[in-house]
């Protein structure tokens, strides 16, 4: 008798093992990313200032928002953004994937090369770009030291041109990564298809067009949900960079919600961008969850 049950205890031990280590990570992840997330939107609706206050205001805090120019600006410096980011880093990491997939020499080196910058923290490439743009220290600088003194490149300091130097610090950061997911999506394309399109006469041009770019639909989504999501969430790049200047010019309404809740004390208010933001990743998310689980494997 005493082998079957220490045989039972010993299958219910491998069973209770795993739940228990997992728990604390569950329990946490449950606490403190989905309960701060309601909490997060029970402060939206209401009157919280410096601290969390329990009175409710309704929706007054969203009406106050969307009155608000600053967000305006934040909203729309977003939309410049983003649409450049997302569609400039999945234009560079296609072409660069498809210059690697040619088994070219050296593309063991090449690709930790397109990669590494995604290694670093955003902090660290808006410093890094910072100090590139910088016409006193920077590029400019520079050029005008080997002699070439006619040369400007002031953007960074440019109420209407700042938004673009965060654009181009973000794609080098997020092209390589990009490139990655389209290699794999290459990759993984059946050969046969390409040589059975090659007997059949078709051009390189034809190939790519009507067969392989086709086929990196499932990348192309990846890439465009992954991006969407940073471009909505920046906020340490473009206080490493810019600090949100000049001005309002690069505001986003990541440092829009930091700023209104931990400066200007409008923490109700701070919620309430914080919420549309949350909202804005799941109108991205949901539907492309939604269409990988109704995809037959």
């Amino acid at each position: 008798m005493a082998r079957p049950v220490q045989s039972d205890l010993r299958t219910r031990l491998q069973e209770w093992i795993p739940k228990i280590v997992l728990a604390p990570s569950v329990a946490s992840m449950l606490i403190f990313v989905y309960g701060f997330i309601v909490f997060t939107g029970y402060l939206s609706f209401t009157n919280s200032r410096i601290l969390p206050s329990f009175d409710l205001v309704g929706w007054h805090n969203y009406w106050r928002l969307f009155q608000l120019p600053t967000w305006t600006i934040a909203v729309q410096n977003l939309a410049i953004f983003a649409s450049l980011y997302i569609a400039i880093c999945i234009a560079i990491g296609l072409t660069l994937a498809i210059f690697l997939d040619q088994k070219i020499r050296g593309e063991g080196m090449l690709r930790p090369i397109f990669l590494y910058p995604m290694a670093l923290s955003f902090i660290v490439t808006g410093t890094a770009w910072k100090w590139l743009l910088d016409p006193g220290i920077g590029i400019e600088h520079t050029l005008h030291l080997w002699g070439w003194e006619s040369f400007h490149f002031g953007w960074i300091k440019s109420s209407s041109m700042a938004i673009y130097t965060v654009v181009i610090a973000a794609v080098w950061q997020s092209s390589g990564f990009v490139m990655a997911m389209f290699l794999a999506g290459l990759r993984g394309i059946d050969n046969e298809i390409l040589k059975a399109a090659q007997m059949d006469g078709a051009s390189n041009w034809n190939l790519y067009r009507r067969i392989i770019i086709p086929q990196l639909r499932p990348a192309f989504l990846s890439a465009f949900v992954i991006l969407a999501h940073l471009a909505v969430k920046s906020y340490d790049l473009v206080i490493a960079l810019t600090g949100g200047g000049p001005g309002r010019a690069t505001e986003l309404p990541a440092t829009f919600m930091y700023s209104y809740t931990f400066t200007r004390n409008e923490m109700g208010v701070g919620a309430a961008s914080a919420v549309i933001m949350l909202m804005t990743i799941a109108a991205i998310m949901i539907p492309y969850l939604y269409a990988e689980l109704k995809e037959p494997k």
